[in-house]
C-alpha cells in the first residue's frame, strides 16, 4: 500500500481585505501579495512574497508568450484571445474559430473542458439554440486554439498538447522560468485540462513587469500591446479585468481562479497576489488598493464590491491596507 502524498500547505498570510457589513467585520480574506516599483524593488507586501502558487488563468500572457516564441503565427486579436479568460460572447467564439481556421483545424481537435459561456447572458442566448456545455465557450478556449496552432507551425502533434510531456508544454515551462525568475517545482492540471506549473507570487509579479516594459517590436512587448489595445476580448462584458485595462492607461492585467490577479503597468511597476481562500470577491478590492499603493490614482467603479442586506447596500468589501481600509485596521 503506498503512502498518502505529502502535501504542500501554504501559509495563511496576511489579512489582505476586510468584509464590513454595517459597523462590524464580518470576514477576512488573507493571503499573499507583492506591489514592485519600476526597479523592481518591494512597495508593499503582505504574506510571503515567495510563497508558492499556481498562477491559473492569470499564467495565460506567459504561455501566449511561449507560443510566439515557438513560431505561432496569430493576428492581434487572436493574441489578445489566447491571454484571455473569455465570456463566451459571439466575438470571441469567432475568434476562436479563426485561430483554428488559420492552423486548419477544427473544435473538435479542442481538448479543454466544455463549459457553457461565463456571460449569463451568452450562456442563455446558448440554450435557447439548444445547444450544451462546449469546448468552444469554455473560457480558456482561445488558449487551447492557440496551443493547437502552435502545434501545427512547430510541426508537433496536435494529440494530448495539454500533456506535461509534450513539447509546448515544456516550452511554457522553459518561459515561464525565464520571466519569473522561478523554476517550476510543482505540475497539476488546471480547470481547462492543460498542464500547470507552479511559481511564486513575487515571480508572478517579476513575470508581468517583464512583459509590461519590453520592447514593442519584440514578442513580450506585443503581448502587452495587444492585451492593453483589447481588453474586452481578454474578458469580455461586466469583468473587471477589462474594466481595470480600460480605465488604468497602460495597464496589462489578468485575473485567475482561486484568487489570482497579476497586472503591471508599462514603467515596470506591477502586482501580483493571491487569496489564500481562493475566493474572488476581493480581487478588484485588493487589485485597486495595491495600485495606489504604487503611486496610481482614480475611482474606479470596478472595484467597488458591496455587502447586500435585503438587496441593498448594507456594506461593502474594503482593502486591509492603504488609504481606503477602515480606520484602526491598516
Amino acid at each position: 500500500m503506498k503512502p498518502p502524498p505529502v502535501l504542500t500547505a501554504p501559509a495563511p498570510g496576511e489579512p489582505l481585505a476586510w468584509v464590513v457589513r454595517g459597523q462590524l467585520v464580518e470576514s477576512v480574506h488573507t493571503g499573499h501579495l507583492v506591489a514592485c516599483d519600476a526597479d523592481g524593488a518591494l512597495v508593499l507586501s503582505r504574506g510571503e512574497p515567495e510563497q508558492e502558487i499556481y498562477p491559473r488563468s492569470s499564467v495565460k500572457p506567459l504561455q501566449a508568450l511561449a507560443m510566439l516564441r515557438v513560431g505561432v503565427r496569430l493576428d492581434d486579436e487572436q493574441l489578445a484571445l489566447a491571454c484571455a479568460s473569455h465570456n463566451g460572447e459571439p466575438r470571441h467564439l469567432e475568434v476562436v474559430r479563426s485561430t483554428l481556421a488559420s492552423a486548419h483545424l477544427s473544435e473538435a481537435d479542442l481538448e479543454n473542458t466544455a463549459d457553457l459561456p461565463l456571460n449569463p447572458a451568452a450562456a442563455a442566448a446558448w440554450r435557447a439554440a439548444g445547444r450544451g456545455p462546449s469546448a468552444l465557450t469554455q473560457n480558456c478556449s482561445g488558449k487551447h486554439s492557440a496551443m493547437l496552432a502552435t502545434c501545427r507551425a512547430a510541426g508537433w502533434p496536435t494529440a494530448r498538447y495539454r500533456d506535461p510531456a509534450h513539447p509546448l508544454q515544456h516550452a511554457i515551462a522553459d518561459t515561464l522560468a525565464d520571466l519569473t525568475g522561478v523554476r517550476p517545482r510543482h505540475v497539476g492540471v488546471d480547470g481547462c485540462g492543460a498542464a500547470l506549473f507552479s511559481t511564486t507570487v513575487l515571480g508572478l509579479a517579476r513575470g508581468f513587469a517583464r512583459l509590461a516594459t519590453a520592447p514593442a517590436d519584440t514578442p513580450e512587448g506585443r503581448i502587452a500591446r495587444v492585451m492593453s489595445a483589447n481588453p474586452w476580448l481578454v474578458g469580455g462584458t461586466g469583468r473587471d479585468v477589462t474594466a481595470a485595462m480600460e480605465s488604468v492607461p497602460g495597464l496589462i492585467a489578468k485575473d485567475g481562479a482561486e484568487g489570482i490577479y497579476a497586472a503591471a503597468l508599462p514603467d515596470g511597476r506591477a502586482v501580483a497576489f493571491k487569496i489564500s481562500d481562493g475566493a474572488g470577491r476581493p480581487r478588484p478590492v485588493v487589485l485597486a488598493a495595491a495600485l495606489h499603493r504604487l503611486g496610481v490614482e482614480g475611482f474606479w467603479p470596478w472595484a467597488q464590491v458591496q455587502v447586500l442586506g435585503h438587496g441593498e447596500p448594507a456594506g461593502a468589501v474594503r482593502p486591509a491596507f492603504g488609504a481606503d481600509a477602515p480606520v484602526g485596521l491598516r
